[in-house]
């Protein structure tokens, strides 16, 4: 609806001109638009671009009484006017003809305001001017110019309301995280004896808990918190889950001064459930706000590493945005007016499901809970490639090693080598293959471990006694690709889509005789993560290689196409070795473990020029799921790997 203005005082000699202007517009009817380079269109023009750039000098401007406005005014006017929104000036475009009657015109225009996360408000204005003595058009300013409901000393300000953020799935389409019970541990300060004392056995009850809390409670600012508190107040010391409290709970209830709470807030199944993988949702850091302050606001709720970091957007949503018009209160502080100019409804995030199986897990990190080093645990379904369990130790580890770690394979790769071996028919199961204490290759010795040797026995109990020197001098055989050809038929150096980084692997590939002997049992140059391991074991047991998967929805746009079959009889023999280092090899210890048959090959893998510095590994399968073990400088494997190995399997329900 067009404004109604009063008209401004004009001179007599004006009003005679303009009578006669009227006359002689009202005999040809009304007319809809001024032609010419003077007309209203270009002051409109002028205006609109000035109020985007804040420069209105260009433009000739009155208020409602026709009195003239200095340029700054207006700009200094609209900038306040705008409020929280002055940082992004809005896109103005004027929309069709000005109506003129006699010296008064009105032109519509659009004004659009992009908000944060883009969000689009957009409205229809009219621009009124006024034709002066000298002919040219005045745009008439005042509040409403910039939105019908405004008047001079509104402010726009803006209201950012949070929708639920969506929650992390398992397999079977439950939430990961959901409300369980804490007991929040305080203080009352006016019940404290000896604030010291106090603060001297709480840190004690809490280094008892097991697993570690990580990172460890700070009470440094406990006893300054205290004397700034008031006497009856609950000074919150730390959020315990309800099992930890209870495994303290005799140390600290009776501690003069404690206080404890009972609630509920939403958490994993543990401290250590996939923590790595799933990362963490915590409030926004000052980090998060200066690299994104058009996304988040003091107070978010943002997902930082892991899958929670990589899909933040997704799993948060939209927040609701509300312009409203604020107005300084009798302090000069800015105040809802209750008027409502626009409005976008927060929209709940999308949930992310997983094909993480909560008992396959719990094992997972069960086995990795007692290994004081740097460890992890993949365990993949042979069946359909589904990720069922990803552990990171020692406790809330936030590297992913599982899937991120580059590492050698040491002598897990012998079942890569024997499958390439089997393949090219250069080795039977039975066929003897000699293994001596040392192998020399262009001056490079190999020894195995321990020193041991065998003489020459059929390669299946090479294979299960994990012979070094037997492979290496079994290298030649493989040629200067044939290990990585059976690398990629095992699915490593693929490019794997999972929705999570993953290192597929990295396989020696020609080189030195040296590189090709040391190569075929895992050292060399040859690099891979325990996902690629568990990927490769689960291809040997399924007797194909499939990608591993780990979304469901959304699933990943380009997973890598199936392999091909491998050949019967090279992974039948491969299998029965794989056997045999349980029964009667490197891996007997898990001989005895209940549900079902294992099959593994167990790995100790030199990571610089020091022989006594290793990682240990363990890969293998029982039933339908195949798994691979990683200790960081953990020394031997049947020290370290295997026992990890051998609490996981006795955790994990029979598949």
């Amino acid at each position: 609806m067009p404004l109604s203005y009063p008209r401004p005082h004009r001179p007599n000699h004006a009003r005679r001109r303009i009578a006669a202007l009227t006359a002689t517009l009202v005999a040809a009817g009304l007319l809809a638009a001024c032609s010419g380079d003077d007309g209203p269109q270009r002051s409109v023009d002028a205006f609109l671009a000035g109020w985007r750039s804040g420069d209105l000098q260009a433009v000739g401007l009155v208020d409602t009484t026709g009195a003239k406005v200095p340029a700054a005014e207006v700009s200094r006017e609209i900038k306040e006017l705008s409020g929280e929104l002055a940082a992004t000036p809005p896109t103005l475009t004027r929309r069709g003809e000005p109506k003129v009657t006699a010296d008064i015109a009105t032109v519509p225009i659009r004004v659009e305001w992009t908000l944060p996360g883009q969000t689009r408000w957009a409205y229809d204005r009219e621009v009124r001017l006024v034709q002066g003595d000298d002919d040219q058009w005045q745009v008439t300013w005042e509040p409403r110019v910039l939105h019908e409901q405004l008047t001079k000393g509104d402010r726009l300000g803006l209201r950012r309301d949070t929708g639920p953020r969506a929650g992390l799935l398992d397999a079977a389409g439950q939430p990961i995280v959901s409300p369980r019970p804490v007991i929040r541990v305080g203080v009352q300060p006016n019940g404290v004896a000896d604030i010291n004392k106090l603060v001297k056995d709480l840190d004690a009850a809490f280094k008892a808990i097991r697993p570690a809390l990580v990172p460890a409670i700070d009470l440094t600012d406990l006893p300054s918190r205290v004397a700034k508190a008031e006497p009856g107040a609950f000074v919150e010391v730390v959020s315990l889950r309800e099992e930890a409290y209870l495994q303290i709970k005799p140390r600290i209830y009776d501690l003069p001064g404690t206080k404890f709470q009972s609630d509920k807030i939403d958490l994993a199944p543990t401290r250590e459930f996939a923590r790595a993988l799933l990362g963490s949702v915590d409030q926004a850091q000052a980090d998060d706000l200066a690299a994104h302050p058009d996304r988040y606001v003091a107070g978010d709720l943002v997902g930082h590493g892991g899958l929670q970091g990589r899909y933040d957007e997704r799993l948060r949503g939209n927040p609701g945005l509300t312009v409203v018009v604020e107005r300084p209160d009798e302090g000069g502080k800015l105040a809802p007016t209750g008027t409502e100019l626009f409005r976008r409804e927060p929209q709940p995030g999308q949930a992310l499901k997983t094909t993480l199986d909560v008992a396959a897990q719990n094992a997972a990190d069960g086995a990795l809970r007692a290994e004081p080093r740097r460890s992890s645990l993949v365990a993949v379904r042979i069946s359909d490639g589904a990720v069922l369990a990803v552990a990171n130790g020692p406790g809330p580890a936030g590297e992913n090693l599982a899937f991120t770690a580059q590492v050698p394979p040491g002598s897990t790769f012998k079942m890569v080598s024997a499958l390439g071996l089997l393949d090219r028919g250069a080795v039977t199961l039975d066929g003897p293959v000699n293994c001596p204490k040392t192998f020399t290759v262009d001056g490079r010795s190999f020894k195995n471990s321990d020193n041991f040797q065998l003489g020459s026995v059929p390669f299946r109990t090479d294979f299960a006694k994990s012979c070094n020197t037997a492979f290496a001098a079994l290298a030649p055989k493989l040629g200067g690709d044939g290990l990585a050809a059976a690398g990629r038929s095992l699915g490593l150096e693929g490019q794997w889509d999972l929705g999570a980084d993953a290192f597929t692997g990295k396989v020696s590939t020609g080189g030195s005789p040296a590189e090709q002997a040391a190569a075929s049992f895992g050292q060399g140059t040859t690099l891979v993560s325990p996902l690629a391991m568990a990927g490769a074991t689960a291809a040997v047991a399924r007797g194909r290689f499939e990608q591993p998967k780990l979304l469901i929805d959304p699933a990943p746009a380009k997973p890598a196409a199936a392999g091909e079959q491998l050949k019967p009889e090279s992974v039948a023999a491969l299998r029965t070795m794989m056997r045999e280092v349980v029964t009667v090899g490197t891996g007997s210890a898990l001989k005895d473990v209940p549900g079902g048959e294992v099959y593994g090959k167990t790995g100790t893998a030199e990571y610089d020029d020091n022989p006594a510095h290793t990682h240990a590994w363990f890969v293998g399968w029982r039933g339908d799921v195949a798994f691979a073990v990683f200790v960081e400088k953990g020394g031997a494997s049947t020290a370290s790997a295997v026992p990890i190995a051998e609490r996981f399997l006795r955790a994990l329900p029979a598949r």
